[in-house]
């Protein structure tokens, strides 16, 4: 059993002040691998100090220096890649493939930053004034469980690039893999103060970094309730906010499609990650002619999906990352079918065989409606509801009319009638016919569904303030 009992900070592991610990359980099995000391205020302080201390330096470096300290990250992520990928798989849960995949793209972040390190990307000329964008200061990066180290690479590559210093409080359900990645931010050598990361709860952690005047930027992805609670927060020292919150995607089917192709490519949008994605598709748009069509396809994809252990090969659905998500998943099930819903697949309790974790039947329901709670509220977990609609008008109502504005999916054979369909979904990340991911486009969300935007040049704007200087 691995013990994580060190911060870092300051540019070297120090011992915790904080004393309560976390156990951390295999999701697949439910065995005990790992206990964690988390940090409190006084750590979090040290380390928004020691940021702090380090901007000036961090902020004035060349672009040629952060792109070889970026890096020298990215190549000690490569040299611990197998560790990281079967971390992810024991703490988290996560298949294999994904795992790898995840992981991978981690490490390309910091490779990526490097191709947004362009003086133009920093100065423009507008007569006789000089646009210039400056790092903001001290960033605080809180990141989810469900990716842990993709979402601090992400935010960590774009924050450094821009030439602050950060303090990153990631999920305290995965301080094994935040380990790993603590090792390679040392391994890369850079300046003392410039990355500081502590293990940690939100309400301590997190909320030291939000309340702190001496940060100047937040960037979280998370819940939506917690992202109002930060924004609320941050008004005090009028922090830049970024935040990338919930999601409850739809995945129009247009009454073109081949039902079987649009189905398969429905419960992939839709069990992305096993649902443990904001981005999951878990409301499938079927016209109503061919509702039974879409249920007869549904019936045969779930069947196909490998249910099992994360290390396997062919696994797709993997555990829920802990007992009590577990629950929570279970009691949107119930509450399914207390709204009158009616499951086409799937249903309460595990997958026979699968007790000893904390596995979820790949759950659909049919008879949905949207003001359902199942329809309206994200699950974030393997539950699917699907809702008929009578025409195009009507989908893209149905599609729009939920809090969230994150994602949605579009299939159908007519190309321009499914982006005229895309084009008219609130949401800040349309896909048509092809589940892709590129992480040099925009990614955030319309209405609850956050704040800004991440990735590429506009990930980099997120961490840099304008001026402007008049020369006469």
């Amino acid at each position: 059993m691995k013990t994580v009992s060190q911060h870092l900070i300051n540019g070297r592991f120090v011992d915790s002040h904080g004393q309560d610990t976390v156990d951390v359980h295999n999701p697949a099995t439910g065995a005990l691998i790992g206990r964690s000391i988390l940090g409190d205020e006084v750590d979090t302080e040290r380390a928004i100090a020691a940021a702090k201390a380090a901007f000036p330096a961090w902020s004035a470096t060349t672009l040629e220096e952060r792109k070889r300290y970026l890096q020298r990250i990215a190549d000690a992520l490569t040299e611990r890649m197998d560790e990281l990928v079967a971390m992810t798989v024991a703490e988290y849960g996560a298949p294999a493939f994904f795992a790898g995949y995840m992981n991978g793209q981690a490490r390309d972040f910091f490779l990526l930053a490097q191709d947004v390190l362009k003086a133009d990307n920093f100065e423009e000329r507008y007569g006789n004034a000089t646009v210039t964008k400056v790092p903001l200061g001290v960033a605080g990066l809180i990141t989810p469980w469900n990716g842990n180290p993709w979402f601090i690479a992400g935010k960590t590559a774009s924050a450094l690039a821009a030439g602050c210093t950060v303090v990153v409080k990631p999920s305290e359900l995965s301080t094994l893999q935040t380990q790993i990645l603590m090792e390679c931010f040392e391994k890369a050598d850079l300046p003392p103060g410039v990355i500081n990361v502590v293990n940690g709860i939100g309400p301590v952690v997190g909320n030291t970094i939000t309340h702190s005047s001496d940060v100047q930027k937040i960037s979280f992805t998370g819940s939506t309730k917690v992202g109002k609670q930060i924004i609320r927060d941050a008004t005090d020292t009028m922090k830049r906010v970024t935040l990338e919150l919930g999601g409850k995607s739809p995945t129009i089917v247009l009454d073109d499609a081949d039902m079987d192709k649009a189905i398969q490519f429905a419960l992939t949008a839709g069990l992305l990650n096993t649902g443990q994605a904001c981005i999951a598709g878990t409301r499938i748009l079927v016209p109503e002619s061919r509702l039974e069509e879409a249920k007869t396809a549904i019936r045969t994809g779930i069947e196909a999906l490998a249910i099992g252990d994360p290390q396997a090969p062919d696994t797709v659905i993997q555990p829920m990352v802990s007992q009590g998500h577990y629950e929570r998943v279970q009691s949107y099930i119930r509450k399914g079918i207390e709204e009158g819903a009616e499951i086409l697949v799937g249903g309460e309790g595990k997958p026979e065989g699968y007790e000893a974790g904390n596995y979820v039947k790949p759950t659909v329901f049919v008879g949905v409606t949207n003001d359902m709670a199942i329809a309206q509220e994200e699950i974030f977990g393997p539950v699917l509801s699907v809702i008929t609609y009578r025409d195009d008008e009507e989908a893209v109502a149905i599609a729009n009319d939920v809090a969230y504005g994150l994602h949605a999916y579009v299939y159908g054979v007519n190309k321009e009638r499914a982006r005229a369909v895309a084009d008219r979904i609130l949401a800040g990340r349309v896909m048509i016919n092809e589940i892709v991911d590129d992480p040099t486009r925009p990614f955030g969300g319309f209405k609850m569904s956050g704040l800004g935007r991440e990735f590429g040049i506009h990930g980099l704007d997120a961490y840099l303030e304008t001026r402007t200087v008049f020369a006469g």
